[in-house]
């Protein structure tokens, strides 16, 4: 089987165009959404599996001072620094290569960590939800926006062929890797969602872990807290 890396290196040219027409731009809702009300609080944020930066960017858009990307895929980071330099933002985003299982940061860095479409793809998923939240501060917030499945009558039915037949043909044509198409709606049919996905969240130490499913259940927010206990909180002045 082919290695993430390698297969999102092969799409990055094709892959914001791929995105924004096989969801009907609706992945910017999606983006939008699961961000409402949270990084009004945020200093700084790590947003993992980037990719060519969509999320980054927005989440900088939104007023966060300091945005960090990180991608296991050179070819996607590329894309995404000349996104950041169109957009004049060079200041506040900075992206980089980099493993989500071995985060090239110190403990309690990041206000937030987010990750948009990205986690169903984790070689080590536990390792790397771990990580995620070893980097963020106490009483940080963990957003994560993934794919799911509908379950009911006639969208599931819609979305399964949709997904599993649509998709890997248009997208194979467009970019090239057929491939790379079939294991897209192959990922997130693997994923586990809900209630499953919640409790790993949990079992890594996450605490008020929550969801919300949107447009249909076609894809779903997760938000969890770092909250460690016997934290001493001093008053401000």
């Amino acid at each position: 089987m082919r290695d993430i890396a390698s297969l999102f290196n092969s799409i990055a040219p094709t892959y914001d165009k791929l995105n924004h027409l096989l969801s009907l731009n609706i992945d910017k809702y999606w983006r939008s959404k699961s961000l409402k009300d949270c990084c009004l609080k945020w200093e700084k944020v790590l947003d993992v599996a980037c990719g060519t930066a969509d999320f980054t960017l927005q989440i900088a858009q939104m007023g966060v001072p300091e945005v960090v990307g990180i991608d296991l895929s050179e070819a996607m980071v590329e894309i995404g620094k000349e996104k950041v330099k169109n957009a004049n933002f060079q200041k506040k985003v900075h992206l980089m290569k980099g493993d989500c299982a071995a985060l090239p940061f110190p403990e309690n860095s990041f206000d937030a960590v987010t990750v948009a479409f990205g986690v169903r793809n984790f070689a080590q998923r536990a390792r790397s939800i771990n990580e995620m939240r070893r980097v963020l501060k106490p009483n940080g917030d963990l957003v994560i926006l993934e794919f799911s499945t509908p379950k009911y009558f006639p969208i599931k039915q819609l979305y399964r062929f949709y997904f599993k037949r649509w998709l890997p043909f248009v997208g194979g044509i467009i970019s090239g890797d057929k491939a790379a198409y079939h294991y897209l709606p192959e990922s997130v049919y693997a994923f586990p969602q809900d209630e499953a996905f919640m409790q790993e969240l949990c079992e890594a130490g996450l605490q008020n872990v929550k969801q919300r499913r949107m447009t249909f259940g076609i894809a779903t927010v997760y938000y969890a807290k770092k909250i460690v206990k016997n934290e001493k909180i001093y008053p401000k002045f």
